[in-house]
């Protein structure tokens, strides 16, 4: 899960630059396309790897505020 969280992170990197550079070098509908597909890729996939590999084994409870004066 790791390795795949690692390649997923580089792979959205790649994109969004290489949609940056040939939006401004030679074609600017491919370039739009290049990163809008990249920002889903990175919303919708690697985010929701990532927040699941990173709280996968801890208490949620332990991040929460508690309160000490139950009525």
């Amino acid at each position: 899960m790791k390795n795949l969280t690692k390649i997923l992170f580089i792979f959205f990197i790649i994109s969004l630059f290489t949609g940056f550079v040939i939006r401004q070098e030679s074609n600017y509908i491919l370039g739009e396309k290049i990163i809008g597909f990249s920002v889903l890729i990175g919303s919708f996939i690697f985010l929701p790897l990532f927040l699941f590999y990173r709280y996968r084994n801890k208490k949620l409870s332990d991040y929460t505020f508690k309160n000490k004066n139950n009525h």
